[in-house]
């Protein structure tokens, strides 16, 4: 258990209403619905008073507490569409929870999409948040594999380069990898920040943003089937680690098969 004398909530998004992939966030993965890793994680890494799923779906709801995460309530589905800014969601949780007294200094947002995210990623991404000084928030990131050089902008039948001519002559979509800057992206897997830049600044990462590197796989994101398939394959061939998983798995209802 890592102990810490902040007040910490993980707050879990989980909405019904996946395009790409249907029902992706309770999708079966090695014998549990997909959002069953992400809890179990959170609740063994010992960092957070609580975890909480954001769901709009009662179906959700009941998974998520069948592998002892809260759902004290749903998320309006106006607050659950494709385009629905994280903030909208992230307000209305934290909001409705301090009505009901429950203050946070804290808080990560764990999305369901990053299975391999064990108990010790967090663990590492705390110390990492809450060593460094004057910061608002943490994120996760990796090194991008398209450099956003060689990338380019469709007008039309004329195309220009996202990004903008370096210092000298020589353009960056015709450099070699090695003479172009390090650029990381980032992934789903983590984002730590202090409560106060949601209700003073309204962000969810306000100004000033720490790295956090992500190792191997921890950084993995589902969200197509081609995903799905390569999760399934590096559970198979044991190279990537799930988070351990102590609950019996999730009995859908009226049928006598498990996920």
């Amino acid at each position: 258990m890592t102990e810490t004398s902040h007040k910490v909530v993980a707050l879990i998004p989980a909405r019904a209403g996946s395009k790409r992939v249907t029902d992706k966030n309770v999708r079966c993965l090695a014998g549990h619905p997909l959002m069953a890793y992400t809890i179990s994680s959170a609740i063994q890494s010992g960092i957070f008073s609580d975890v909480i799923v954001s769901t709009d779906s009662e179906h959700y709801a009941d998974i998520a507490r069948h592998y002892g995460a809260e759902v004290p309530f749903l998320r309006p589905h106006q607050l659950a569409g494709d385009v629905s800014p994280d903030i909208e969601w992230l307000m209305y949780t934290l909001g409705k929870l301090r009505e009901a007294g429950r203050e946070y200094d804290c808080f990560s947002i764990l999305r369901p999409t990053s299975p391999f995210r064990l108990p010790e990623t967090i663990q590492r991404a705390w110390h990492a948040f809450v060593t460094e000084q004057g910061v608002d928030s943490l994120r996760a990131i990796e090194k991008c594999r398209q450099h956003p050089g060689k990338m380019w902008v469709v007008q039309g039948k004329r195309m220009v380069p996202l990004m903008p001519l370096n210092s000298s002559s020589q353009p960056w979509h015709s450099s070699q990898y090695p003479s172009l800057p390090t650029v990381y992206t980032q992934n789903a897997s983590l984002e730590i920040a202090w409560t106060r830049v949601v209700f003073e600044q309204g962000t969810i990462a306000g100004d000033v943003l720490t790295p956090f590197f992500t190792e191997g796989y921890e950084g993995f994101d589902v969200n197509s089937e081609y995903d799905w398939r390569l999760a399934d394959n590096l559970v198979s061939n044991s190279e990537a680690q799930l988070p351990s998983i102590t609950h019996f798995p999730y009995l859908l209802k009226g049928q006598s098969e498990q996920c």
